[in-house]
């Protein structure tokens, strides 16, 4: 078994999902390996990684603001507030997700459904620059 790793550089725009699975693909091709697993991992405590509907935005609209109003800013309740209002709900939506994600692959190709994709799930308002550490192993 041989194991491949790179650490991508994402600058996210700010607060959303955004598509991460063709720069995930790259990866997989760039190793050569046929078959195997590709592990995601956001070095981050406040984005996090989800595989989602890839299809239509609005599904991934709905989750976002669902998660929005089960973790709003400006909760009286939360006392690390220093970085901003959105700080502390951010890394509460990080704990609530997933800061990894596993993909297999075979002929050099995610095994992902039809309508999945990856994305890294940007939870703070402005724009950061974010390290995905992607790790191939076939």
């Amino acid at each position: 078994m041989g194991v491949q790793q790179k650490t991508l550089t994402i600058r996210t725009p700010g607060r959303g999902t955004h598509e991460i699975t063709e720069a995930v693909a790259r990866e997989v091709t760039r190793s050569g390996f046929g078959s195997g697993v590709v592990t995601i991992f956001c070095q981050h405590t406040s984005c996090s990684l989800v595989i989602m509907e890839n299809a239509d935005p609005s599904a991934r609209h709905d989750l976002e603001r669902w998660l929005d109003r089960l973790v709003p800013e400006n909760d009286p309740h939360f006392v690390h507030t220093a970085e901003g209002p959105d700080d502390m709900p951010s890394h509460i939506k990080m704990a609530l997700t997933r800061t990894s994600e596993q993909v297999p692959f075979a002929d050099g190709r995610l095994l992902l459904g039809t309508w999945q994709g990856i994305f890294l799930w940007e939870h703070r308002r402005v724009s950061h620059t974010r390290n995905i550490v992607v790790t191939v192993m076939g």
